[in-house]
């Protein structure tokens, strides 16, 4: 049996390779060149075949792979039913994985095709970058479970998320933010009522804005940047921050010192939004050394991974 040959367009669209669309989008190309090797490799399209029901291979540029057209890939490796899967890929040269896991394959994908994000620096906030993996491993940390879980659910948000969040009583330092495919501008769709300094009116008032609305602006616009790394590279953050925020319902609005180890995860949901949950952990603040840029800990930006 012949392979069975696929085309992904840049919309998501699924197209045969002899379809009137697909010359269509080809213009006038040399018709001495591969055609289909060049849509994928310069028109962001990508290429599936089935090969006996018991692979499927996906090739793929994934720097021109728009998230629409990775969004049908990975719909379709979800029922497919197959066991075997592999992805070749362009970087410098073309390269070849392989991969018994749909999930695996999925979340390979996911990395493979995440955009170059840098992320924001401030003359307020200092971020340190640590490896999830020391979070996995330390069994005292309350934010270990909710990692956990995210985990094993490969990134599939369901109220089981927020019970876990009450059981393990994180629920007061939990934030999550909703990120429309369509439009990346996070809003929040929950406040915990720890996080007090953003004022009483807030966090009543606050679901539904935007994070960049945020009564501290700077923090505000801060945060957001890492909201939508976190939900357009599907990985996620765990940090160390400190800096300074404003306390709203204090006289005087004053700044104050703030240290604390956060998680931030993203989740899949049934629409088209993507949730970040964050959770943190402060630390003491009374003997925080002033805030400078120039120390040891710098803002770290990041390469498609964070």
């Amino acid at each position: 049996m012949r392979p069975i040959t696929k085309l992904i367009t840049p919309d998501g669209v699924w197209i045969s390779p002899r379809s009137p669309e697909f010359f269509s989008a080809l213009g006038e190309t040399d018709p001495g060149i591969n055609r289909v090797a060049f849509v994928v490799k310069n028109l962001g399209f990508a290429k599936l075949q089935v090969i006996k029901d018991l692979v499927i291979e996906i090739e793929l540029h994934p720097r021109n792979l728009p998230l629409q057209a990775l969004l049908a890939i990975q719909q379709y490796l979800l029922s497919c039913g197959v066991k075997l899967f592999r992805i070749k890929y362009l970087e410098q040269t073309w390269q070849s994985e392989i991969s018994s896991s749909a999930e695996q394959t999925i979340n390979r994908l996911s990395e493979l095709c995440a955009p170059y994000f840098p992320l924001p620096s401030s003359n307020r906030f200092c971020v340190e970058a640590k490896d999830l993996g020391l979070l996995f491993e330390d069994r005292y940390n309350p934010m270990r479970p909710l990692a956990q879980k995210w985990l094993a659910a490969f990134g599939v948000f369901d109220s089981t998320v927020v019970s876990l969040a009450v059981q393990h009583g994180l629920l007061s330092r939990l934030m999550i933010a909703g990120i429309s495919r369509k439009r990346s501008e996070p809003t929040w769709r929950f406040l915990g009522e720890g996080h007090k300094w953003i004022g009483m009116e807030y966090r009543a008032q606050g679901l539904g804005e935007k994070v960049t609305n945020m009564p501290d602006k700077d923090y505000g616009g801060w945060a957001t940047e890492f909201y939508q790394s976190v939900a357009q590279t599907g990985k996620p953050r765990y940090d160390v921050v400190r800096g300074s925020v404003h306390y709203e319902d204090e006289s005087g609005k004053p700044l104050k010192p703030v240290h604390y180890e956060r998680l931030m995860l993203p989740w899949r949901t049934p629409s088209d939004e993507i949730f970040v949950t964050m959770v943190s952990r402060r630390f003491g603040t009374d003997d925080l050394p002033s805030l400078d840029l120039d120390s040891d800990c710098e803002p770290k930006t990041s390469a498609r991974s964070s």
